[in-house]
Order: structure tokens, then C-alpha cells, then sequence
């Protein structure tokens, strides 16, 4: 079961604006502990930032969350974070895209901001633990090491984004919605009935800080428009493009191409290449991936020793797909059971034993099904199993 102190905590609970925030910061001040309301300056400009009642970043969001902290009863500060944000989120963001790669800025921004720099400032005010909106679970073993797992109700398990959390910031972790079964709506039920003005918020699903959304007009503003060619797998150019970092792997909308493939059928991104400007489009079996390899491993606790069978989610509203894996020279190295499409180096892959989130890397490279099938049949013969502790 999710961990429940035995005594009475000092928690410093990160309130957004929106209705996740606000509910958590409610039930960690009603089960007893010493709750006190921050929120996320993290734009030096906020309007900049998204608008709408967006649940962010905005001032909209800062005022929003102080009114709910104040109907909860609890003190409330705003942290100005916003040149960490820039460096560690932002900056990131538009340089993993230069490079051809697909980065997902809110696992960057937990990973940077909420459980580092957040949670470090926190420490050293004499907090325990930071308190945030997210549906996941802390989980205490006997031994008194902790496991994040899966919130209770899998429609709304937002583990993914935390895989980057090691054992540390799990102890300093709490997310009161995350042994929750119920549906959204009750939670703006629960809103509603506790006078929180969020209630009826509509929920932030989109890049904050892009203010209207377009992401390549964003990157276009960073890195300047760059024309080149759209090719096929033959190298024929079917297409141009004005910027390369405007494209992801597995894109089909959008593409332009002057000449339709000769099946007649859709083609898709299939790779994206910085170094002369080219983005590769094809088939869309063409996109099946057997293996990858993963860099930057953290883990949820301790590292596997060894080979085993996980479960892997590869985006944040993906599915689980089974996979071998094995920890070599600091890099993952990565089978899949059945071939995955759309997989693109930038993105997270975050292991699962069951319910327990083993850890999570950064997509590096990745194989497809033709060029795997050796590889793949060798993994499969020599693994033995999870070596992770159950």
C-alpha cells in the first residue's frame, strides 16, 4: 500500500493551478501534516507562457493556486525558478530537437526542477517531503527502501513522467491522488465540495511554455528557418522542408511532399538527419523497431544486476509493450517481443516489473525489424529472467 508517516510531516506541496495540485495540497493538510503552498515562478515573461486556465505556469495559475491555498488554510510563497526552467527545460527542449532527437519536456522539468531544484531548496528550508498532484505511488518494502509504482487507477498513471526519480527523492516524495480509484470527475467533486475555485479547470496537456502551441514556429523562432530536401529510402527527393527539428519520427500530417509514393499509400518520418538537413520518409512498416539503445539510465532504486523481462512504456499515454533488457558499459541495451512503431531517439523508455517502475534512459539509437532479426534471436536465447528484487 501507499506509504502513510507515522508521524506528522513538514511538506512543501507544489501547487500548479490546476485541480490535481490544489486537491493533493487539501489531503496531505488533512491527514496532519505541516503543509505549506508553493508555486513555480518558472518564466521570466509569464505571460509568455500559455494562457486560458491552462493549469501552469501562468499568472493566471499563480493566482489561482494562492486563492486555493488559502481556502485550504495553508501559507502560501511563489519561487522564482525561472533560470533554472530556462537552462534545464527550455534550452534542452530546442537543442534536443536541432540534434534530430524528440525530448518530452515534463520528464525533464520533474527530473530538473520539481525533485531537484525544487526539492533541494525544500531540504535545506527543513521540509521532508515535496507533495505534488501526480497520480503515482510511493511504496515502502520492510527493508525501508522505496519503490515508485503505478497509481491504482491506470487510466490516470502518470509514473512515466516520474521514472527519473532515484531512492532519495522517493523518500522525500508524496503524492496523496496516487491510491486513488476514482475518475476525474469525482476529483472535481471532491474540489467543488472542498470550495476550491479549480474545480472546473480544464486540465494543461499541452508544452507551457509554447504560448499558442505551435511547436515548430516555436523552434523556427530559436533556430532560424534551414530549407532542405525530403528524400525516400532510394535518396530521391520527394519534398523540402524549411527546418529538419520541425519533424519527429512516425509524423504523417504535415509532410508536403511533392510526389506521391508509388503504392499510394501514406508515408511517414522514418529518420531525421541534422548533419545535412534531411528528413527520410517511407512506408509505415518501414517504422517497425526490434531494439534500441537507451543512455542515461536512472533508476528507481537500486540497478539491476543483470538481464531480465520488463514491461516498457515508451511515451506518456503509451501502452506497455514486453521487452528484454540488460545494463552494458552504462547504456541500456533493448529487445522488443514484437516489433514497436514510431519509437524516436530523445524520447524516455521507462521500464516496468509489474506495477514497479524500474527506471527510465533516454532513447539513443534504434534498430529495425530487418536489421534486427539476428540480434534479437540471440538476446532471446540467453535471458534468464527479472534479477531486480520483486
Amino acid at each position: 500500500m501507499t506509504e502513510t508517516p507515522q508521524r506528522p510531516l513538514r511538506v512543501l506541496a507544489a501547487m500548479s493551478g490546476g485541480v490535481d495540485s490544489a486537491v493533493a495540497a487539501a489531503r496531505a493538510a488533512e491527514a496532519g501534516h505541516d503543509v505549506t503552498g508553493v508555486h513555480l515562478a518558472l518564466s521570466a515573461n509569464p505571460q509568455s507562457f500559455r494562457t486560458g486556465a491552462r493549469g501552469c505556469c501562468t499568472i493566471e495559475d499563480s493566482r489561482d493556486a494562492r486563492r486555493a491555498a488559502d481556502v485550504i488554510g495553508i501559507p502560501f510563497y511563489v519561487w522564482d525558478l525561472a533560470d533554472r526552467f530556462r537552462e534545464d527545460v527550455v534550452e534542452d527542449f530546442v537543442a534536443e530537437y536541432e540534434a534530430g532527437r524528440t525530448p518530452n519536456p515534463c520528464l525533464r522539468c520533474n527530473e530538473k526542477i520539481k525533485f531537484a531544484a525544487l526539492l533541494d531548496k525544500a531540504l535545506a528550508l527543513g521540509f521532508d517531503a515535496v507533495c505534488t498532484g501526480h497520480y503515482a505511488q510511493v511504496i515502502t518494502r520492510a527493508d525501508g527502501s522505496r519503490e515508485l509504482h503505478r497509481a491504482s487507477d491506470m487510466a490516470k498513471d502518470q509514473s512515466y513522467v516520474l521514472g527519473v526519480l532515484d531512492e532519495r527523492q522517493l523518500a522525500h516524495a508524496l503524492f496523496p491522488l496516487g491510491d486513488t480509484v476514482t475518475t476525474k470527475d469525482e476529483i472535481r467533486a471532491e474540489a467543488e465540495r472542498r470550495g476550491l475555485a479549480v474545480a472546473k479547470k480544464p486540465d494543461s496537456h499541452d508544452i507551457c511554455f509554447i504560448a499558442d502551441g505551435d511547436t515548430q514556429g516555436f523552434l523556427a523562432g530559436r533556430l532560424g528557418k534551414a530549407e532542405g530536401d525530403i528524400v525516400d529510402e532510394s535518396g530521391a527527393v520527394v519534398g523540402t522542408h524549411e527546418g529538419a527539428y520541425g519533424f519527429t519520427i512516425g509524423q504523417r500530417k504535415g509532410l508536403r511532399l511533392g510526389t506521391p509514393a508509388p503504392d499510394g499509400k501514406p508515408r511517414y518520418v522514418l529518420d531525421i538527419s541534422p548533419v545535412n538537413n534531411t528528413v527520410t520518409v517511407g512506408p509505415a512498416a518501414a517504422l517497425d523497431v526490434t531494439a534500441l539503445t537507451a543512455v542515461k539510465p536512472r533508476w528507481c532504486g537500486t540497478a539491476p544486476a543483470g538481464p531480465g523481462t520488463y514491461t516498457a512504456q515508451l511515451r506518456a499515454h503509451g501502452g506497455e509493450t514486453e521487452v528484454t533488457a540488460e545494463l552494458a558499459d552504462g547504456t541500456l541495451e533493448v529487445s522488443f517481443t514484437e516489433p514497436v512503431r514510431g519509437v524516436a531517439p530523445g524520447q524516455a523508455i521507462v521500464l516496468y516489473d509489474g506495477t514497479r517502475v524500474v527506471g527510465s534512459a533516454t532513447i539513443a539509437s534504434t534498430v529495425r525489424r530487418e536489421a534486427a532479426t539476428a540480434r534479437s534471436s540471440r538476446a532471446r536465447s540467453s535471458w534468464h529472467g527479472p534479477t531486480t528484487p520483486a
